[in-house]
């Protein structure tokens, strides 16, 4: 059955202890946990590390799989969303190896999926960039396929600062990069943590590409998109995306929800679906984002009910 979470970046300054303690208490089934590697963040959202995979000593790991089943809530995925094809070659080899020790880490706890990027150099077109794609990726496949670990790319443009103008920092945006990509890499444990808000304010419609790429469907965010159409009308779709759009939770949005969770249940997806709290109107507190969390789970338990574990 579908299973509700929430993605744990929205909760960023507490302990993965504490972050599946709320899960627990609120009754969700599961966390996409973030696995950033140690440090400064470099954007929003970003730089969260509530799971460190880069010190996972047996204790560690026996902790976080006893903690799981004490609480009854899973985790869905290990999350880390970098630039693998970042300008910067530096920058780029240590998003690829990260990656690496995210799916060390996943086999290492039994967790079968990793959500990350395929990343994008914004200054070059499409067929360039899947070049590079092709170069750095094939490695990352191999590896986690090696482990029966499945690597899922999240479809956000990663356009949202004029500095990622004019292509954003993540290429696997559309129906058609994602035929090229699995033409390129055709091993089945690579796919998509789905995310249907891009593909509305794209001016995409978000339903069909479930039934399209319902054997590449590995993990699904669930976040809504508000499309300002006054502002469209004034700035146009080659805008920064943000002058015309914000992302929202769940329900205050233009995602046609009921038409989205149809189609999950007619492709007979099984699995976690987690909320990805990135409205800014709930950010002004620990309060708000908690009632970001709790209005979202409200709002998809109408389409998800809460089982017991």
């Amino acid at each position: 059955m579908l299973e509700l979470g929430f993605v744990s970046a929205i909760l960023a300054e507490k302990s993965f202890e504490e972050v599946i303690d709320f899960a627990a208490k609120e009754q969700f089934s599961c966390v996409e946990i973030m696995c950033w590697p140690k440090g400064k963040a470099e954007r929003r959202y970003a730089g969260v590390t509530h799971i460190d995979v880069a010190n996972l000593d047996e204790k560690t790991v026996q902790h976080i799989k006893n903690y799981q089943k004490e609480k009854k809530v899973y985790v869905s995925g290990l999350g880390f969303y970098p630039n693998p094809l970042d300008p910067d070659e530096k920058v780029a080899e240590n998003a690829l190896s990260h990656i690496m020790d995210v799916i060390d880490g996943a086999e290492k706890l039994g967790i079968p999926v990793v959500n990350t990027f395929i990343g994008r150099n914004p200054a070059l077109n499409v067929s360039d960039n899947l070049m590079l794609f092709e170069e750095r990726f094939p490695q990352i496949i191999r590896h986690a396929s090696s482990k029966g670990i499945k690597v899922a790319i999240e479809n956000c443009p990663m356009f949202f600062t004029d500095d990622e103008w004019p292509g954003g920092k993540n290429l696997a945006i559309s129906p058609a990069i994602w035929d090229k990509m699995f033409t390129i890499i055709p091993d089945e444990n690579f796919g998509l943590n789905y995310d249907p808000s891009h593909l509305v304010w794209m001016q995409m419609d978000p339903v069909q590409p479930i039934y399209d790429y319902k054997d590449r469907l590995h993990h699904i965010h669930l976040k809504d998109v508000k499309v300002y159409q006054d502002k469209l009308n004034k700035v146009g779709i080659l805008a920064n995306p943000l002058e015309y759009h914000s992302p929202k939770i769940p329900g205050l949005g233009d995602v046609p929800w009921g038409r989205f969770f149809a189609a999950l249940t007619d492709v007979g997806y099984r699995g976690p679906c987690c909320i990805e709290v990135e409205d800014k109107a709930y950010e002004k507190s620990e309060a708000d984002v908690n009632m970001a969390i709790l209005t979202s789970r409200n709002y998809l338990r109408q389409y998800i009910p809460y089982r017991e574990a």
